[in-house]
């Protein structure tokens, strides 16, 4: 909607900055301007940043008390200071969060989040307006790259906020339509009978990008190519968030909006990490966070290259630092730069959740993915989820391919599975779907267990 971009842009944009102090704008033209200098100049910003928010945790903050005699009398870097603190897990987390808000902090006062809790219970903590600010003012910023402004119209297919009622909902509705030029799509009535409508409200509507879930979008995508239909709006882009992008996901995705495939990398307690320049390549956010990759047993540094647990240090979260914060998810940092130009460091390659690595018998480590890869070559399957309860027990849910199914194809998905993980029990259902998670994200590859729990055979 046009008419309604340009409100956002030119009166309301403004007018919230002048009535409630608003720095988005701000704290965007700053990431705008950081993106232009050298790398070297970035990491000594970022050296800086680390080192007030660690004198702020061990003088201020509960967790964190007990460091503050070595930080005083310190003679290394804050990078080398912060590893000497252990990894904060979101179970450690979740046990003693009062421990994180600094002394005399009115917890009435902040802004309360909670992750969507997709494999338990959901984590909650707090955030402040300027730390909230900087992350939208990232996600603009990586949007901008890809000529999407403030106030473009915008198709959202996404989950419900579940911890809304029906009123909360219809009002949390009314301001994305209104006052963010977003209409939302359930991500949860995406079947066919649906399908005619949803393209139609999307062509009425006519955004310049989409926005969602990967599963969501390519399951549109994959029934939109079955009819040979097309969205019928040119779009500057397909934004895929909140899970793993697999490659077959962004053609299908590419295929049926034909629209290049844009990547946002981040998380309800991380905040926006990285995002998808021009390129292809994925630019960590230096001046909002302190990224580092770990071994996921000894929590040793990984070298650039090497996937291991992401732990994230959200750099201006004073209100409830979380330091070394282990976000569940396995990447691998890149030394390299980027043809586009922008200075933001890279990440080599965003392996998925630290709970969608799987344990072998003999002790080895199995990724998700190499499950889906076996089912992506049988005709038989249209998706399945697989779930590691222990080591030795699995269960596995398939939806079959109407009219194309073959016995053949289970005893592959078995042998393959075994060849991984070795002699395991694998309690095979057949259900007509498998429901997304309650944000609805939707996950095929689940650890129950703790990597730690198999011990490798003699």
């Amino acid at each position: 909607m046009p008419v309604t971009g340009f409100l956002i842009r030119h009166i309301q944009w403004p007018l919230m900055e002048r009535l409630k102090e608003n720095r988005t704008r701000h704290y965007f033209r700053e990431l705008q301007q950081a993106q232009e200098i050298s790398r070297e100049q970035l990491r000594e910003r970022q050296s800086q940043r680390l080192g007030q928010l660690l004198s702020h945790a061990v003088r201020k903050v509960p967790a964190y008390a007990s460091y503050a005699s070595e930080w005083e009398h310190r003679s290394i870097t804050p990078e080398r200071f912060l590893q000497r603190m252990p990894v904060l897990t979101k179970t450690h987390f979740r046990l003693h969060a009062d421990e994180y808000l600094p002394e005399g902090m009115n917890a009435a006062k902040l802004i309360g989040n909670r992750t969507g809790g997709s494999t338990g219970e959901p984590t909650r903590f707090y955030l402040d307006r300027p730390a909230v600010e900087r992350y939208e003012a990232a996600r603009w910023l990586g949007l901008s790259w890809h000529g999407i402004r403030i106030g473009d119209p915008c198709v959202m297919i996404w989950g419900s906020p579940l911890e809304l009622n029906q009123q909360q909902a219809t009002k949390y509705r009314w301001k994305e339509r209104w006052l963010k030029n977003r209409l939302l799509l359930s991500a949860y009535e995406l079947d066919e009978r649906r399908l005619e409508t949803h393209l139609t409200l999307i062509q009425r509507f006519r955004p310049a990008y989409l926005y969602g879930y990967a599963s969501a979008l390519s399951t549109l995508a994959e029934m939109m190519l079955s009819r040979g239909w097309t969205v019928g709006v040119p779009l500057k882009g397909v934004v895929s968030t909140a899970e793993s992008l697999h490659e077959h996901q962004r053609q299908k995705i590419e295929e049926a909006f034909q629209a290049p495939v844009i990547n946002e990398y981040g998380a309800r307690d991380g905040g926006i990490i990285a995002y998808q320049c021009p390129e292809g390549r994925m630019h960590a956010f230096s001046e909002n966070c302190f990224l580092e990759v770990v071994d996921p047993i000894t929590n040793l540094p990984l070298y650039p290259g090497e996937s291991g647990v992401l732990l994230v240090t959200d750099l201006h979260n004073t209100v409830m630092p979380r330091l070394r914060y282990q976000l569940g998810d396995m990447v691998a940092l890149s030394a390299d730069s980027c043809s586009c130009g922008i200075s933001y460091p890279l990440l080599a390659a965003i392996d998925g959740r630290e709970d969608d690595m799987f344990i072998s018998q003999s002790g080895q480590y199995v990724h998700g993915h190499y499950f889906n890869h076996i089912v992506r070559n049988l005709e038989s399957f249209r998706t399945f989820q697989i779930i590691q309860h222990e080591p030795q027990r699995l269960s596995l849910k398939l939806v079959k391919e109407p009219g194309r199914f073959r016995s053949a194809d289970e005893d592959r998905l078995l042998t393959g599975i075994r060849t991984a993980l070795g002699e395991v029990s694998v309690q095979v259902a057949y259900v007509d779907q498998i429901a997304p998670t309650g944000s609805g994200k939707f996950r095929y590859a689940i650890r129950e267990c703790p990597l730690t729990t198999a011990q490798p055979l003699e």
